[in-house]
């Protein structure tokens, strides 16, 4: 999957953007780690329980020119897709992905598209 300017994921009504003001510092603070090719990646659980169980995990990435994104929920391994806003029972993953996304909406991350 290549990085966008707008992503959306499976099953928000809400579409974010990079914002303007991103700066690489802020990334690092939040918890981002720089690979090799630049890119900067943030793996979060989003059980609500414990940050350690192999869950459902929110999975961002943003591109060493920091002008594209892409995010995804996924399983455990990081393998497969994950709608979280199916199902009643998973309300808890959702208030906490509501949560990770406005810590990073705060900090000037994320915007949300308008």
């Amino acid at each position: 999957m290549a990085f966008q300017k707008l992503v959306q994921v499976d099953g928000d009504s809400k579409s974010y953007e990079i914002n303007a003001k991103i700066k690489k510092y802020s990334l690092l603070d939040l918890g981002f780690v720089k690979t090799n090719n630049g890119v900067y990646n943030l793996e979060r659980s989003l059980d609500p329980t414990s940050p350690y169980n192999q869950g459902i995990k929110l999975k961002v990435s943003v591109s060493k020119d920091l002008d594209g994104l892409k995010m995804s929920t996924v399983t455990g391994n990081g393998l497969r897709a994950v709608n979280i806003f199916k199902r009643e029972e998973d309300q808890p993953l959702v208030e906490q992905y509501h949560y990770l996304l406005n810590s990073l909406i705060d900090r000037e991350v994320l915007k949300v598209h308008a």
